[in-house]
């Protein structure tokens, strides 16, 4: 039986690079010290800011980013492979003033060997009159990505990626074993759909959740939901925190079950061409 042993990271991310390394760098090493071989952190793990004045004062590209560098630092010292959920950072396309929310996974000799640009971004207009923009600061992404890693493949997805389907039965169907939702998610959304949809995911997928979170009340004024939550391949939960504080989850992974689980419900073999609907009236 092949087991990893990994570790969520949940914090509270300042909105400062250098606050949020401090923050999180005693959770990554006492991660490492409980034996943990992948530790991931969750989205926006460098800087947490939905002031655009603030945000875009501090942002760089990640070969600058204080809290990449150190945690890139980290995974060599201590020899753990590090999913940053995600870090705010300069998207390096000429003109385009937007950041990137962006995965980056470093292994444990502190190199980059995947990077993710998260693909749906968030925009709303409530009944209320309010609305959220994410495209108006966050450049969507344009390619799913799978990692490679010793234990198998890791796709990568961030926060609203979880409601659509779709990308992760083709993360699913292109090899990745175990699939990252890092996130920010709010309370009220957290609350009504955070558990639900990561064991949808999994059971549609029949692979590892990871699902590291950002919590509690942040310097802008945000408040998230915590709740990191470890999914297994058949839907079942295997760690999760009950609150919304600063915290390590471990868990021990069984990669075997993503076989069995896939053999008993082969449905990411069964796909069908279909013609689309009409539209209603048409």
């Amino acid at each position: 039986m092949t087991t990893l042993s990994i570790a969520l990271i949940q914090t509270c991310t300042p909105a400062d690079q250098r606050a949020s390394l401090a923050e999180l760098e005693p959770l990554v090493r006492r991660a490492a010290a409980g034996g943990a071989r992948l530790i991931l952190t969750p989205e926006g793990s460098n800087v947490l800011e939905q002031r655009r004045d603030r945000r875009e004062a501090v942002i760089v590209d990640q070969d600058h980013d204080a809290a990449v560098l150190g945690l890139r630092r980290l995974a060599a010292e201590l020899k753990v492979w590090i999913l940053i959920g995600s870090a705010i950072v300069a998207s390096g396309h000429a003109g385009d003033g937007r950041a990137a929310n962006r995965s980056i996974l470093v292994d444990d000799g502190g190199e980059v060997v995947a990077t993710y640009d998260k693909m749906h971004v968030f925009d709303v207009s409530l009944a209320n009159g309010e609305t959220y923009r994410e495209s108006a600061t966050v450049r969507p992404g344009e390619a799913a990505v799978v990692a490679a890693t010793p234990w198998g493949g890791l796709g990568l997805t961030i926060c609203y990626d979880v409601r659509f389907p779709y990308l992760h039965r083709a993360l699913a169907q292109a090899g990745a074993v175990m699939i990252a939702v890092p996130a920010a998610f709010t309370v009220p959304t957290g609350e009504a759909h955070w558990e639900t949809l990561l064991r949808a995911r999994a059971i549609e997928t029949g692979a590892f959740v990871l699902a590291p979170a950002q919590g509690g009340t942040h310097e802008d004024g945000r408040k998230t939901w915590g709740r990191s939550i470890v999914v297994g391949p058949w839907g079942e939960v295997i760690a999760r925190l009950d609150h919304d504080r600063p915290d390590v989850l471990f868990a021990e992974l069984d990669l075997g079950a993503v076989d069995r689980a896939r053999s008993a419900v082969p449905a990411l073999t069964h796909d069908r061409a279909f013609a689309a609907p009409n539209g209603v009236g048409a």
